[in-house]
């Protein structure tokens, strides 16, 4: 793992709080209870800014992960070093983690499906549609009663007083009204409310006790209110002379509460098919939700991996760059140490190995140094003999192991009174019998080191007495002279 510095640690740490601060958010937005269809200025924002937070949290992953592919692609198509491997690594961190991240998606919509069917079962579905089918039928019923009732009453209208209320309560009416073409009461009354249900003696009634009208339930039955009371009610047509004066509504008294039941019940069957309608909205908004946990997880492995690429990529370029430079000469660069697992060894191991190598370059450079001071020694020493050669009256020649003449000097030049140019052996310069006896001077001198001997030759018609040294120069050498 590489060496990481400050700055490195607090963007690790920065970045760890960060998505950290972003799976909190997810999960808490997740949770809240944001209406489809606000109200309130509160209820807008809060859906406004649950739906862009999503919705920008989604996009800015999405685009962290094309530019991140982008940047691969691009490092890829530049050959650039460590852009494979990185590649790799990538491509096998979303390999291994998109498997269960998508199994995860799959299984988190499908649980979310399935909360959402407990949350709107079946058959409560069909109880609250039968339960609403009774009550509409139920009501239907009354209607049929109270309107064969009240064509009961109708005829009876045309006594004089109040006789036909006590016509109208013995049948079974709770309340009797009159109404005019605009359905406000004329005339009419109510049963008192300690009359028994026994109808048949006295009936105790309230004349002349308007009814208020309330409003119609869906079968049709009407409500209305009479001193504190509810009445369930229906009209019909009332005729006087084949003619229509108005209406007569007959009307049962209702439970206490019976109303404010009524309308919770229908309230919550509303509020449960309104919550109803908006599941699509609510899957929409779980499933975007899911899509950002899942982009956000992926962005979360790919930097990951590039992460743990880098501390392999980082050290290799750094090798790959201390290469290039040992191979142009430069052995004092040092390759920057940034990782202490087996790279950082590896690195070091380079380090030393530069350093050995600049020690090994400083060691040839002074031997080579040293070596060009012996050989211009040698040279000027070489220079020196010749010039002490060329200048003695000693005649002095120079030959090889195959006897062949390397250099004379002008002594031997005037001596034999040649110019020494394109002579090669000893017969040329003294004849075949003095050579001979030179060469076997010089087969003695490889076991003696020097030998001298006088001997005489003719020498173009000269004779000349000649005192011949023989030395030989050393077995490396392999020369005579």
């Amino acid at each position: 793992m590489s060496h990481l510095n400050s700055k490195q640690r607090w963007g690790l740490g920065f970045g760890g709080i960060l998505l950290t601060l972003l799976l909190a958010a997810v999960f808490t937005f997740g949770s809240l209870d944001v209406p489809f269809h606000p109200k309130t200025w509160r209820e807008v924002l809060a859906l406004y800014a649950v739906s862009s937070f999503v919705t920008a949290a989604l996009l800015v992953f999405l685009l962290i992960l094309g530019r991140t592919t982008l940047r691969l692609w691009v490092e890829r198509r530049r050959e650039q070093l460590g852009a494979r491997f990185k590649t790799k690594m990538v491509v096998g961190a979303m390999a291994l983690s998109l498997l269960p991240i998508v199994f995860m998606f799959i299984v988190s919509y499908s649980l979310i499906n399935r909360s959402l069917l407990l949350w709107f079962p079946k058959p409560l579905e069909d109880a609250s549609e039968e339960m609403q089918k009774l009550l509409i039928d139920l009501g239907r019923g009354q209607l049929a009663r109270l309107r064969a009732l009240a064509l009961q009453v109708q005829s009876e209208t045309q006594q004089p007083g109040d006789a036909f209320l006590q016509h109208a309560f013995a049948k079974g009416a709770d309340a009797i009204w009159i109404l005019d073409q605009s359905g406000n009461p004329v005339r009419g009354g109510i049963v008192c409310d300690s009359q028994p249900e026994d109808r048949r003696g006295a009936i105790c009634m309230q004349p002349n006790v308007s009814g208020e009208y309330l409003r119609s339930l869906e079968s049709g039955v009407e409500v209305w209110q009479a001193e504190g009371k509810n009445y369930f009610g229906a009209r019909v047509s009332n005729l006087k002379d084949g003619k229509p004066e108005g209406f007569v509504l007959a009307a049962y008294r209702a439970s206490p509460g019976v109303l404010t039941r009524l309308a919770a019940i229908q309230a919550q069957t509303l509020e449960y098919y309104r919550a109803k309608q908006d599941l699509r909205a609510l899957k929409r908004q779980m499933l975007l939700i899911l899509l950002l946990f899942t982009v956000l997880l992926l962005s979360s492995v790919m930097w990951v991996a590039l992460f743990l690429a880098k501390q392999v990529t980082v050290p290799i370029q750094a090798l790959a760059e201390g290469t290039r430079e040992v191979s142009s000469g430069n052995f004092d660069y040092q390759v920057p140490e940034q990782a202490q697992d087996e790279l950082g060894v590896l690195v070091r191991s380079f380090n030393t190995m530069t350093t050995q190598l600049r020690d090994s370059r400083a060691q040839i450079d002074e031997f080579t140094r040293s070596l060009q001071q012996a050989v211009q020694e040698l040279e000027r020493r070489r220079q020196l003999m010749e010039t002490v050669l060329e200048n003695i009256p000693t005649g002095v020649i120079s030959l090889d192991s195959s006897e062949t003449i390397l250099r004379m000097n002008t002594s031997v030049s005037r001596m034999f009174r040649i110019d020494g140019v394109g002579l090669k052996s000893l017969e040329e310069l003294l004849g075949a019998d003095s050579a001979r006896t030179v060469q076997h001077l010089m087969r003695r001198s490889l076991r003696m080191g020097v030998v001298s001997r006088e001997m005489e030759t003719v020498v173009g018609g000269r004779v000349l007495h000649l005192a011949v040294t023989v030395s030989s120069l050393g077995p490396r050498r392999a020369n005579t002279g």
